[in-house]
């Protein structure tokens, strides 16, 4: 097995020997050894280098890795931090652990040992889709998502358009026993209604004039691994009664066939539609809301966790930049206000969709508020300070469309909750450029 295949260990320990000898050995182990005797040289290296997992002495020569790890961790993004101590710092080990370290192994250990931890660590990682957020909501989603991966129990993942839901089912996928089958992803609105059974359970040669020989569907293409149904809200009502059968029943039949086919794939459902609403309302059955539901998982929105947001786009920043070959580094202060204060009725799409047009377009190390928001750009050069009028009329504007999409376009109930009339609200619409798709 190649180096970086395994992972990227970080190893900060200032013992020449014990260093050594643990870089070596991991290497022959597969991963890449990141290797740093210091802690100032540690924090540098996880900034700079972002390893997967990270092995630290506590006792340093300059600093305590109490104090490394304090201060990395905002930036870690739920990277396992393993702590090697002696038997006198075990109370320094607890405390970590509390903080949010995920484990420590008291000197003198057997190398063996440490390796079996480092694996069992590693393999949680939702490598090579990267962390799904460092908020707390997204830390509780992982979580959750982690407890229940190796289950068979259907999966409902909710949330707006955009938050995420297909990187949260590949998250499963990748942490599951389950890494190495298929992961297919089927999106349920896109596909026209006539063709929707075909595709999904597939169809025997003749079942239709077109159909010129036996096609599989994405039901068995999924073999032992993962299907991703998303807006499973937009199924006609005959489809959601075959769905029904496989969820139940682990069997379909494609177009035309006879005998029923067994399949050991999960099922993972998501909408962006209150499912529950629909039941009531009549429009998807109640039997297969119960039936997907099983495991209710809801991604908040973007506006809803903040501390996301920067994480986001530094990483979308790097990600383009590289794809892209630009020397962009990251945002101008005022930049970083903004996405900040944004509402992303788009989410985390709409935020990687502006971070790749700024990259591409950039001519500059860093990304100013006119790269990212050009309707409402107000710095010359990304540089200039906003005026005060400036900066309350982007704070205006930003909160208005958050309370318009939050109520959905409707102009009386977002003018209540502003605590404005209808005709003030109207007034600074026309002034701040802000379009409602509402006719009330």
């Amino acid at each position: 097995m190649s180096p970086h295949e395994r992972g990227r260990i970080g190893i900060i320990e200032d013992d020449l020997v014990v260093g050594g000898t643990l870089a070596h050995r991991l290497e022959l182990e597969g991963y890449t050894s990141l290797w740093w005797r210091t802690g100032r040289e540690a924090l540098e290296g996880i900034r700079t280098q972002r390893p997967d997992l990270v092995v630290c002495d506590i006792l340093l020569p300059d600093m305590s890795g109490k104090d490394v790890f304090l201060r990395a961790l905002p930036g870690l993004g739920g990277r396992p931090f393993l702590f090697v101590t002696a038997h006198a710092q075990i109370e320094d080990a607890v405390f970590l652990m509390k903080a949010g370290a995920v484990d420590y192994l008291e000197k003198p250990y057997a190398l063996p040992d440490l390796l079996d931890r480092i694996a069992r660590l590693i393999k949680l990682q939702p490598r090579p889709a990267g962390d799904l957020g460092t908020s707390e909501a997204m830390r509780q989603v992982e979580l959750l998502l982690r407890r229940v991966a190796d289950i068979d129990s259907s999966l409902l993942i909710t949330g707006e358009s955009g938050v995420g839901k297909e990187v949260a089912a590949k998250f499963v996928h990748q942490i599951s026993t389950r890494a190495a089958e298929p992961f297919v992803a089927v999106n349920c609105g896109a596909i026209p209604n006539e063709l929707i059974e075909s595709q999904l359970f597939g169809h025997e040669k003749g079942a239709f004039t077109s159909a010129q020989m036996r096609h599989h569907g994405y039901v068995e293409r999924a073999r032992n691994g993962i299907l991703f149904l998303d807006e499973v809200g937009e199924l006609p009502m005959l489809m959601q009664v075959k769905l029904l059968r496989l969820v139940q029943e682990r069997t379909f039949t494609r177009v035309g066939g006879e005998t029923a086919i067994k399949t050991s794939a999960r099922i993972i459902c998501a909408t962006n539609t209150d499912l529950e609403t629909a039941v009531a309302e009549g429009s998807f059955r109640r039997d297969l809301f119960y039936r997907i539901n099983v495991i209710a998982v809801a991604i908040p929105p973007l506006r809803d966790r903040s501390d996301d947001i920067l994480p986001l786009a530094r990483r979308f920043v790097q990600e383009f930049s590289e794809a892209f070959e630009r020397d962009v580094r990251g945002f101008t202060p005022t930049a970083e206000q903004a996405l900040l204060s944004d509402p992303w009725p788009g989410n985390v799409r709409e935020l990687r969709n502006r971070v790749e047009r700024a990259v591409a377009l950039s001519q500059a190390s860093r990304i100013g508020v006119n790269a990212l928001f050009p309707s409402e750009a107000t710095e010359a050069d990304g540089d200039r300070q906003a005026t005060l009028a400036e900066v309350r009329d982007r704070a205006e504007r930003r909160h208005i469309r958050a309370v318009l999409a939050d109520v959905d376009n409707r102009v009386d109930e977002a003018a209540k909750r502003l605590g404005i009339s209808r005709s003030t609200l109207f007034d600074k619409m026309r002034k701040l450029d802000i379009r409602s798709e509402s006719n009330v």
